[in-house]
């Protein structure tokens, strides 16, 4: 019989230090899950409902569109609009866990008129593997029945998924792949709709996400802090046209 060569012992050095990035991985990611779903069971969603409203925005999505990361409801897109516009209700349904397929059933639940539809959505569906093609139905039909709500809808998915600290290599260039396909379909959908798009993708290397993370990023490295979603407000701001739809007259 052949005699086995014994496995020099400097060849387990690299195993020993991969085992050992891979455990922290794991250790780290599941406490992020935790403190995830922690900031999931505090956060709650801005609404507003002034006696005399100038006029009526609806907010559906995902945790995104509830403000889970920031600090304080107010720190939300919706609670920014808010402070904006004084004189405007704020009817936020957005649900943390939601995809593009659950804010059809959330549009499905309010009741119009709304001088403003938004739509905050896409990181579930980039997360929990969404197909393409089922995910470009879900996208249109949820723009769609926006529409039938309010004369402007805008649609604002999160940025480049993959950059969040939450995400370990090789998962954050998937991730980033897969928001990036994200956000051509919703840009294609919002097209057809007359829906304004709001693009806040950027590649590693532009996005302040990336260059600011522990400011940008709440505690679980996945939601946006509070200043995460003021760059978000201002991006919305940027890119499409409330002032003119919410502004008082």
């Amino acid at each position: 019989m052949p005699v086995r060569k014994p496995i020099p012992r400097w060849t387990w050095i690299p195993l020993a230090a991969a085992g050992a990035v891979a455990g922290y991985a794991l250790a780290t990611t599941a406490w992020r899950f935790a403190e995830a779903r922690e900031l999931a069971r505090a956060s709650e969603p801005f609404q507003r409902d002034p006696a005399e409203a100038q006029a009526r925005v609806l907010v559906v999505g995902d945790s995104t569109g509830v403000g889970t990361g920031a600090t304080a409801p107010g720190e939300s897109v919706a609670g920014r609009i808010a402070a904006r516009y004084p004189g405007v209700a704020i009817d936020n349904r957005a649900r943390d866990g939601a995809g593009f397929a659950d804010v059809r059933g959330q549009l499905d639940t309010a009741t119009g008129p709304y001088a403003l539809v938004l739509v905050q959505a896409g990181g579930n569906d980039v997360i929990k593997l969404t197909g393409d093609d089922r995910l470009a139905l879900d996208v249109d039909a949820a723009l769609a029945r926006a529409r039938r709500l309010a004369p402007a809808v805008v649609v604002m998915p999160p940025g480049n998924v993959g950059i969040a600290p939450f995400f370990w290599p090789p998962v954050t260039w998937w991730m980033s792949a897969r928001a990036r396909t994200m956000h051509a379909i919703v840009r294609a959908a919002a097209a057809r709709r007359g829906a304004t798009y709001v693009g806040l993708y950027r590649e590693r290397g532009v996005d302040p996400f990336a260059r600011d993370p522990k400011r940008m990023f709440a505690a679980d490295g996945l939601h946006p802090s509070g200043d995460g979603y003021a760059q978000w407000t201002g991006e919305l701001l940027r890119q499409s046209d409330l002032d003119r739809v919410l502004a008082p007259r």
